[in-house]
Parts: C-alpha cells; sequence; structure tokens
C-alpha cells in the first residue's frame, strides 16, 4: 500500500452537542449526511475501505466510498467513555471524577470504561493488521473515530507528534503516504 486516507466519521446529534459519544452506536445526523455528500469529491479514490463497526462510521463510508468493498475493522471502535458516555462537558464540570481525568491530560481510566492506553493499544494492533492486510491495494481508505486517528497518527506517524496534536473535525482526514517499516507521513490534510 502506499496511501492510506484516514478519515473521521461526520457529524452525528451527539457531536453537535459535543457529548462523549464512544460505544453508543449513533447514526450520522441530517447536516452530517450533507456534509459528507458535499465532501466527496475531497477525498482521494481507494480501492478498498476499512471501517469501525459503529454505524457512524460506516454510513461515512459508504457515503464516501458506494461503489468500493467495505471490511468491518471491530477493534477501529471509539473508546469506551463508561460514565462519561452521552455527557458533555456543562454535565460532566462538577463531577470529580471527570476532574481528575482532566487533571491527569486524559491518561486516567474513565469510570466504568476504557483505559485510555488500552484504547490506543487496541487501536495501533488493528491498524498495523490493516496495514498487513490491504497490501495488495494501492490506495485504502480507513473510517473511523476522532480519537482512532489520534491513537493511529500518534504511533505510526513521522515526525512525531503527541496524542492531542492530531485532533480531527467529523468528516475531515488525512492523506498518509507510506515511507516504509509500517509508518507514514501525512501528504493532506482534508477537511
Amino acid at each position: 500500500m502506499s496511501t492510506l486516507v484516514l478519515i473521521r466519521h461526520g457529524k452525528t446529534a451527539g457531536n453537535l452537542q459535543k457529548r462523549y459519544i464512544g460505544r453508543t452506536d449513533e447514526p450520522l445526523c441530517p447536516e452530517g449526511k450533507k456534509e459528507m455528500i458535499q465532501k466527496r469529491t475531497l477525498y482521494p479514490a481507494v480501492q478498498l475501505v476499512y471501517s469501525s463497526p459503529l454505524l457512524r462510521c460506516r454510513q461515512t463510508a459508504e457515503i464516501l466510498y458506494p461503489q468500493v468493498p467495505l471490511r468491518i475493522a471491530e477493534d477501529l471502535r471509539e473508546t469506551d467513555f463508561g460514565a462519561f458516555e452521552g455527557k458533555n462537558y456543562q454535565e460532566l464540570k462538577h463531577h470529580p471524577a471527570y476532574q481528575a481525568f482532566l487533571d491527569s491530560g486524559g491518561q486516567t481510566a474513565f469510570p466504568g470504561g476504557e483505559e485510555p492506553a488500552a484504547f490506543k493499544a487496541r487501536c495501533r494492533r488493528e491498524f498495523s493488521r490493516i496495514v498487513r492486510e490491504g497490501m495488495e491495494a494501492q490506495k485504502v481508505a480507513v473510517v473511523c473515530h476522532g480519537g482512532t486517528v489520534m491513537a493511529i497518527l500518534e504511533a505510526f506517524c513521522l515526525p512525531k507528534r503527541d496524542f492531542y496534536s492530531y485532533q480531527v473535525a467529523n468528516g475531515c482526514g488525512f492523506v498518509l503516504r507510506s515511507i516504509g517499516d509500517g509508518l507514514f507521513e501525512i501528504e493532506t490534510e482534508i477537511g
């Protein structure tokens, strides 16, 4: 594979309300669908698409690449936000566990949810598998979640940057060029 297109799914109702949406299987909202249709021409053609199993990612993949074979990659799922799932900053700002999470720089586990280190390791294993498996195609797209994009780029993109420096808006993404040894560099930002 020489080119990999890494895409965050389009907007959902939870995204519009700035909620932590991880395991919740929300569809794209009407605005999200419309935006993805408008962005279709921004993304390069690919021969194969991998997607998180969650509906918002599958819908995004189907809008952007309706005629391209789609493979589901279970471990591209977003993190499980546990007790924070479905809530936004306004609802959480006085919660002691949320404050501890913020004070840790996002390094502590979500109460009842997934450990950040375990989430990153899961995403990175799946991405490595996709890179190996997708070698038959020259151009591959991966449609996933914001946290998943950040975990992948932190581990596999040069020059090295930290997790939070790779935040990406809904429906936006990156065209990555393979530079060998399982590493990539950003060729283009789309959004």
